[in-house]
């Protein structure tokens, strides 16, 4: 959490934030599904002023042998802000933060997968970040997961992500940038609903355990209305498939 400009509030007396949101407000949210014909499975997110774009190829095989296990497939993951996605331009390449951040949506994924059923492969998946703008972890995960739905990959569930955390004393949905800078914590949290499992679970800040707790439930109900879109995406897409057909018969 960076130090604060002087005189800036992050909520204001009728309890409305720095981008005109209740307390409990998702920014606004779009998906879409199938967005790259050469993957096997895509999505693309606008999660306020984020934009992410996830690509998935595979089950595949590996190379070289020796990385292959044979009683599974591995699931590899790549998280990348491009160079433009930030104010100040990024240096293009991984650093220490993707590389952290790429281990934890893989660990966020990997229990919704059925991955016994690809031994000796790999499913790789790709998240670009072309627009940066706070919780750009946990719409890449949704994302991620939405492609790997969209690839065929067999699934126990989708996982959903967003993230709560503390403003100018208060408990709040989705942080902005601002919110982010300045706030004093911040609870990333991903979910299969169907299941009611929590598949990450992050802690960036200081918090009360009351407050934690309060923090996590509320990301959980942001995650579930965020598992509702990403529903209503995935079905537009096989409505669109079916709408194309019966006009080509």
């Amino acid at each position: 959490m960076m130090g604060r400009p002087e005189g800036l509030k992050l909520i204001d007396e009728n309890g409305r934030r720095i981008d005109g949101r209740k307390k409990y407000e998702l920014r606004p949210i779009k998906m879409e599904v199938g967005v790259l014909k050469n993957a096997d499975g895509s999505a693309y997110i606008e999660w306020g002023k984020n934009k992410v774009l996830a690509a998935v190829y595979g089950p595949r095989e590996i190379h070289p042998k020796h990385l292959q296990r044979p009683d599974r497939a591995i699931l590899r993951v790549r998280y990348n802000m491009a160079p433009f996605s930030v104010e100040e331009r990024k240096k293009p390449g991984p650093d220490r933060r993707s590389v952290e951040i790429s281990k934890v949506i893989r660990g966020a994924l990997e229990p919704a997968l059925l991955l016994s059923m690809f031994p000796r492969t790999a499913i790789d998946v790709f998240i670009e970040v072309l627009q940066a703008d706070a919780g750009t972890r946990v719409a890449g995960i949704t994302a991620a997961s939405l492609a790997l739905a969209d690839a065929g990959i067999p699934m126990r569930d989708l996982v959903a992500a967003c993230a709560a955390g503390k403003i100018d004393g208060e408990i709040v949905l989705d942080l902005n940038k601002e919110e982010d800078n300045y706030g004093e914590a911040d609870v990333p949290v991903a979910i299969m609903p169907l299941r009611n499992d929590i598949t990450l679970l992050q802690m960036d800040g200081y918090l009360t355990k009351d407050e934690f707790l309060e923090a996590v439930r509320l990301a959980i109900k942001g995650a579930k209305a965020v598992y509702q879109k990403q529903r209503e995406a995935l079905k537009e897409k096989y409505l669109r498939i079916a709408q194309e057909v019966e006009e080509n018969e």
